[in-house]
């Protein structure tokens, strides 16, 4: 696989799916990868979890996790490695 070294790449919530999410219901966005100001990180995420949860935060129902809204990075838990650090 390329690995993409200045880039920066995102799912996004497209829109809420009906039923089962469909790939519609996302996008794939890229952009230029920022410089970390003082005090952050930059991290390469190497595994995403893609947990059940996260169908009921597509949704706009009540849960006990927050919602995604539409035009909104999908979340995760990820395992990362450090690429830049400005942070002490």
């Amino acid at each position: 696989m390329k690995q993409h070294t200045n880039r920066n790449r995102r799912w996004v919530l497209a829109s809420r799916p009906h039923g089962a999410p469909q790939m519609d219901n996302f996008r794939l966005e890229e952009d230029a990868v920022a410089t970390p100001g003082e005090g952050q990180v930059l991290l390469r995420t190497v595994f995403l979890s893609l947990d059940p949860y996260m169908r009921g935060r597509m949704s706009d129902e009540p849960s006990y996790a927050p919602p995604i809204e539409p035009g909104c990075v999908m979340v995760g838990g990820t395992v990362s490695r450090v690429v830049a650090s400005n942070h002490p």
